[in-house]
This record gives C-alpha cells, sequence and structure tokens, in this order.
C-alpha cells in the first residue's frame, strides 16, 4: 500500500469512522470496479477544477460517486496533478485507476498523416478538417517545407504546433539526406535538391522507380535539356491549390510561368509539392544510367527510353494503350 492510499486510509477513516462504517464504505468505493459498462472516451477541458472534473467524470458514467473521487483526490494529493485533456476509460475502472491515470496524463493519442506529393495548401486544408486541433494556419508554410510522415497528436493542439513539428522533421531530413548525397550531382544546395525531389515525387508513386526517375532528371540537367516534367506545368496552373481536374493539353505546356519546366531551362524556383524521404533520397543519391526520356507504361510505372525515337515509339504505346481502355460508344462524330 502506498503512502498516498495509506493517508486517505486513515484519514478518511478517522475522519468518518464515527458514523459507523462510512470510512470502510468509501474505501471500498476507491478501490472497487465502477459502474461503467463499456469503454468511454471523456475530455477534460482545460482549467477544469477538481469539482468539474468530478462532475463531467460522473456525468459520463465513469465513476458513482463524485464525492469520493473529490475526497480521493485531496487526501491522497492526486488533485495537485491531474491533467486536462481526452482520456479513454476501460469498463470498470476505479476511482483509484481513474486517479492514476490523470496523474500521468496518458491521453488518447491521435495520428495525423501527410501523405506524400500533397501542396502545402493541401496538408493545411487536411490539418483544417481535424476538429480536435486547434488554432488557424493564418500563413501557408513554404512549398515544400512539410516531410510526409505520420504524426502523433493530442486532443487540444495547435495546428500551428503541428505544421511546426513538420518542418522541423524536413529541415533534419534534408540535411541528412544533404550530408550523404553523391559527389557531383547538377544542383549546388540542399534547396535546390528539395525542388527536384518534388518533381520526382509527382512523376513516379512507385518506389522503386524514384531513383531511376531522378537520374533522368539529373541526365537532362547535366546535358542542358528541359525537364519538361508534366507536374510542374499543373502547379503552375493551379497555384499549388491542388489537382488540375483534367488532362494537360499542348497548350497548357505554352502557359508562362517559371514553374513551366516546358518554357524555362533547368529547376523550377521551389518545390512543387512536399516530397516524402524516398524521393529525397532518390535525388541525392540517383541511378547512374543513359536514359533521358520515360512515359507511362500501363502498370502504373514507366517505361524508358536513350533517344527521342525510342521515346516516340513508347509514346505511341501508351498512347494505344488508353484507347483500348476507353469505352466503345459507337460512332458518334459528325461532318
Amino acid at each position: 500500500m502506498g503512502w498516498g492510499l495509506r493517508i486517505f486510509t486513515g484519514t478518511l477513516a478517522l475522519v468518518v469512522g464515527a458514523a459507523g462504517g462510512i470510512g470502510i464504505w468509501g474505501i471500498q468505493r476507491y478501490e472497487s470496479p465502477g459502474p461503467l459498462e463499456q469503454a468511454e472516451t471523456v475530455v477534460i477541458p482545460r482549467g477544469s477544477g477538481l469539482e468539474a472534473i468530478a462532475i463531467t467524470l460522473g456525468d459520463s458514467g465513469v465513476i458513482g460517486s463524485p464525492l469520493v473521487f473529490i475526497a480521493a483526490a485531496k487526501l491522497t494529493g492526486a488533485f495537485r496533478e491531474l491533467k486536462a485533456g481526452e482520456y479513454q476509460f476501460p469498463a470498470g475502472i476505479s476511482i483509484e485507476a481513474v486517479l492514476e491515470q490523470m496523474r500521468q496524463g496518458r491521453t488518447v493519442v491521435h495520428r495525423f498523416t501527410v501523405p506524400e506529393g500533397l501542396s502545402s495548401a493541401q496538408v493545411i486544408a487536411l490539418l483544417e478538417r481535424e476538429a480536435i486541433l486547434t488554432g488557424h494556419i493564418l500563413k501557408p508554410p513554404k512549398e515544400g517545407s512539410l516531410l510526409p510522415e505520420t504524426y502523433h497528436f493530442a486532443y487540444g493542439d495547435s495546428r500551428t504546433a503541428l505544421v511546426e513539428r513538420m518542418q522541423t522533421a524536413m529541415s533534419q531530413a534534408l540535411a541528412e539526406a544533404w550530408k550523404n548525397r553523391d559527389p557531383n550531382l547538377p544542383f549546388e544546395t540542399p534547396q535546390q535538391a528539395l525542388t527536384l525531389a518534388s518533381v520526382v515525387e509527382k512523376e513516379t508513386g512507385i518506389a522503386a522507380e524514384r531513383p531511376k526517375v531522378a537520374g533522368v532528371f539529373v541526365n537532362r540537367l547535366e546535358t542542358g535539356m528541359k525537364l519538361q516534367s508534366d507536374p510542374t506545368v499543373i502547379y503552375a496552373l493551379t497555384e499549388g491549390s491542388g489537382e488540375l481536374g483534367r488532362a494537360l493539353t499542348r497548350n497548357d505546356w505554352k502557359f508562362e510561368s517559371p514553374y513551366n519546366t516546358y518554357q524555362v531551362n533547368g529547376l523550377p524556383p521551389g518545390p512543387i509539392a512536399n516530397p516524402g524521404k524516398a524521393s529525397i533520397q532518390a535525388v541525392m543519391k540517383p541511378e547512374r544510367h543513359e536514359f533521358l526520356y520515360f512515359v507511362a507504361d500501363g502498370t502504373g510505372g514507366h517505361v524508358f527510353a536513350k533517344s527521342l525515337p525510342d521515346h516516340n515509339r513508347n509514346v505511341a504505346k501508351w498512347r494505344e494503350f488508353q484507347q483500348s481502355r476507353q469505352p466503345d460508344h459507337g460512332d458518334t462524330s459528325s461532318e
């Protein structure tokens, strides 16, 4: 028996012992299983006093006697350490166990996953939909500054604090990858590497392909070719707000923007999305080969080519594949 329980036992017995067994009754209520029939999630708001906590727990059915809870919290000294937050209490939990869980602050842990390749505007939109987070992001974070990952948070945490954690994680991941990069890469700063990683991220969702796709863009940068990446055009057209919602056209390739890599040489001025660690690593350690072109192969991956004639043949095959998948609605053409 700990000192807190000894004090509680002795004091309660002395205070109410004269009432004929009430002391023993209180101790039993403290230690015995409570009335909760099934697990219950309860939110204790910040700033709640002991009486407010007891009432909340009583109203939620977690405890049967708020008075015994208050007495136990005071006599054991636990009332000084009770922490606000979102708690999940198991069925039949005793007052003793409730106090211990709240004293240790064992609150519900939530998870927020940032998918790879989202723009910062899209990440903030997801954050805004998390109702249990607090505050709002008044200034969108820089593109590419948020590391896609799963983050843990608790009820009442702020959106700003979560964004800061994402930015710290990205800074650390980028610094580590930059430190271990291959020599003689065609970019001079970690930020330029991050920009290329964002392009690679948007070009392929297949992890095994990322170093090969990165190698294509490295070859283009080294030979002075334009990157000619469709995702950069989409970013230019949407200003990073999200998906375009339609297929790109040849006219789109003519859209004037520093992000349109069909029009400008070299890298765009900044990232076009938030790349994950795998894409960052792929850019820092690209696959060395002679490929300069790639196009979708119809299976979710890409087919690569060293020459433009070979690439054109691959493009023709891709278009045939696309046409073969279109439903045949009969001849609806008109002169």
